[in-house]
């Protein structure tokens, strides 16, 4: 049985320190990433995430904090660190979704290269900004 303290609502401190709300209005707000999903390079999911990552296929990674159970998800900052992939983690996984261009909620999702892609400086702006709040 679940102690009081973890109740459904309450958050855990994991996700607070993680979920700050300035990329989220920079990703989520700013521009949609339903254009890559144009163009096929928008890989939605934990499953599909971790194969771009593990393929070098990947220019950057979004997760959502707001994910049940987290765990399911951490994985992903690992791999991406080895593959000096940069990541962001937003706080809601149904804006997630809706950026994505899809009416479910997505816990992640993964942005793929493309050699002659117009996206190309789109990609680059956000990958320099995903790699700004890293450091």
């Amino acid at each position: 049985m679940l102690s009081s303290r973890w109740t459904s609502s309450t958050r855990s401190p994991r996700r607070r320190a993680r979920a700050d709300p300035s990329p989220h209005l920079l990703f989520l707000d700013a521009r949609p990433l339903h254009d890559e999903q144009n163009y096929k390079q928008l890989k939605k999911g934990a499953n599909e995430a971790t194969k771009t990552l593990n393929r070098g296929i990947s220019e950057f990674v979004v997760l959502a904090a707001d994910t049940e159970p987290l765990e399911i998800l951490l994985h992903l900052p690992l791999l991406a660190e080895d593959k000096n992939v940069p990541y962001v983690f937003v706080p809601s996984k149904q804006a997630l979704g809706r950026a994505c261009g899809v009416s479910r909620p997505v816990i992640s999702c993964s942005v793929t290269t493309n050699e002659g892609s117009q996206l190309k400086s789109q990609i680059t702006t956000l990958k320099d900004a995903i790699e700004k709040l890293l450091i």
